[in-house]
């Protein structure tokens, strides 16, 4: 009998208009993990910075994401799915004014960190919503054109990004996410709304040390992998840091 209003609550409005709505946010949010890719060289010359340095505007991005991924589901009980979708977007864009404003890397980086925070969220957040908007016979079909839009959007980032670049400059890549996310933001705040059944839990607590670790653990782990392929330098100088080294004490011949 606990699963029968579940079963009956329908949202006010076309569930396709639902989906649409979010799959607006979710391909804006993808589509930035890889557009920065081809601008990178054009980023490092505009910023005064080396190509290396130029990395960072990706890997900032993707470690926030990883940070923020596993505090969804608390996120959601807590505050409520609609309220964390939207400040979700509001982030995003801003962050992504930010980024197309910004007059130097490190303003550049924080803003991409940001961005990330706020995109980290978005995409399990908007699959639950899309999901909870359609019955069970339907939800198949639903993932498909969900999964369809997280697909491509990766793929179309650095073709779109590359002719953006080209055609205008590296900082139309991020401006192009406010009219998007302007109208995402409408769009939700008309169509989406939280099931009845989904009760918020101000109550629910966080293991905040626990977060913590996993925390660094995710952003250490994101940035050797970004960072630590191909680098003799990062053992030469990081794991001596670390590591006592008795080869030192035995003469070199």
């Amino acid at each position: 009998m606990s699963d029968l209003p579940k079963q009956e609550w329908h949202p006010r409005h076309n569930p396709w208009l639902i989906t649409l709505t979010v799959m607006m946010a979710v391909f804006m949010e993808v589509l930035d993990t890889s557009i920065a890719n081809i601008a990178l060289p054009h980023i490092a010359g505009s910023l005064s910075a080396t190509p290396e340095e130029a990395t960072w505007v990706l890997t900032s991005y993707l470690v926030s994401n990883a940070i923020v991924l596993p505090m969804t589901g608390w996120l959601g009980n807590h505050f409520g799915r609609k309220r964390v979708l939207l400040s979700c977007i509001v982030m995003f864009t801003f962050a992504s004014a930010l980024c197309g404003l910004a007059w130097d890397l490190p303003t550049l980086i924080i803003a991409r960190v940001l961005q990330g925070f706020g995109g980290g969220a978005m995409v399990p957040i908007a699959q639950a919503i899309m999901l909870e908007s359609f019955p069970p016979q339907k939800r198949g079909a639903a993932m498909a054109v969900f999964a369809q839009g997280v697909v491509v959007a990766p793929i179309l980032g650095p073709t779109l990004g590359g002719w953006i670049t080209d055609s205008y400059s590296w900082r139309w890549i991020f401006y192009i996410n406010l009219p998007v996310g302007i109208l995402a933001v409408v769009l939700a705040k008309w169509l989406i709304e939280d099931p009845p059944y989904i009760k918020r839990n101000v109550a629910a607590t966080i293991d905040y040390i626990g977060f913590g670790l996993l925390a660094v653990w995710l952003a250490t782990m994101q940035i050797i992998l970004d960072k630590g392929q191909g680098r003799v330098s990062l053992a030469e100088k990081f794991l001596p840091r670390v590591c006592w080294r008795r080869s030192r004490r035995i003469p070199i011949r």
